[in-house]
């Protein structure tokens, strides 16, 4: 069982620290532990409470009608929700609710059937960013336990590379990409997924995957001589000097345009090499591609 604070709660269902203690005084649908230090603490069982209550809440239900609602009333009423946004919330909390309960069959099986109906990269965009985006403040404070994120990051893994091995371009473009991952950044999902838009719009990749030296790198871009190299940062070890890196990147890299992506990316200020740019977000990536 895990143990989440009222603002993982907060940060998990959108609902402020605040409304759920009201929620908690005006309802029985939330009885939190304590700690020894009197903090409460709720479990997976109350999250999955919280992530539902949240969801018919936000799309009409008022909280005083869901609070008289049996659990099994309250299931029918989330997946009577027709609205698209609506559906797209409950699959991404579903997900959450079956990586706290490690039932990783039910995961997996939600993931698969959203990509037979929608494809990958619909599913990337719609489900599994925000997904990620959602739970990974749990996997920085701990709230979620290591295993627990090895399983879940393996199967996205293992669908995107699927996704790669499969795309079928319906038209080639005569660029080449090269993408790698700094020493230190073993987070890979958003350079896969990279990998598979650009593999998509018929360019050719060069994948070399996380922590690489950047001389091997720059040993690479001298024997292929890729149109550009592109990394996408998600989380690096606690020594990693970014801008030491971005000055390395422009003078070693000085052949190719190099474009970097990622959360590492939106708050840097610095002046960058002249052949580095920066794309600070998914809809920047997307828009540099469609362009090249």
């Amino acid at each position: 069982m895990n143990a989440f604070t009222i603002k993982d709660l907060e940060n998990l269902s959108g609902i402020k620290a605040h409304t759920i203690r009201i929620w908690e005084q005006r309802y029985n649908f939330l009885k939190p532990q304590r700690t020894t230090t009197n903090i409460r603490y709720y479990t997976n069982e109350e999250l999955k409470t919280v992530l539902n209550i949240a969801l018919l809440n936000k799309y009409g239900f008022k909280i005083s009608h869901i609070g008289r609602m049996q659990p099994d009333e309250i299931r029918t009423r989330i997946l009577s929700l027709g609205d698209a946004k609506a559906i797209q919330e409950r699959i991404i909390n579903e997900l959450v609710q079956e990586m706290v309960d490690m039932d990783m069959d039910k995961f997996e099986k939600i993931l698969a059937n959203y990509i037979a109906a929608k494809g990958i990269e619909r599913t990337v965009l719609q489900i599994i960013f925000p997904f990620l985006e959602k739970i990974g403040i749990l996997w920085q404070t701990g709230h979620i336990h290591p295993a627990q994120e090895h399983l879940v990051t393996n199967i996205i893994r293992q669908k995107l590379i699927y996704g790669i091995e499969t795309v079928t371009p319906l038209i080639r473009l005569n660029k080449t990409f090269l993408l790698f991952l700094p020493e230190g950044e073993h987070h890979e999902l958003g350079l896969l997924f990279v990998n598979y838009l650009l593999k998509s719009r018929g360019a050719r990749t060069i994948y070399l995957g996380a922590n690489v030296p950047i001389s091997d790198v720059e040993g690479i871009i001298n024997l292929k001589k890729p149109d550009y190299s592109f990394i996408h940062l998600t989380a690096t070890c606690p020594n990693f000097n970014f801008e030491r890196f971005l000055a390395q990147a422009g003078q070693r890299f000085s052949a190719v345009p190099v474009i970097v992506s990622g959360y590492l990316t939106q708050h840097y200020k610095k002046q960058l090499p002249g052949n580095v740019h920066f794309k600070r977000s998914l809809t920047e990536v997307m828009d540099m591609l469609s362009a090249i």
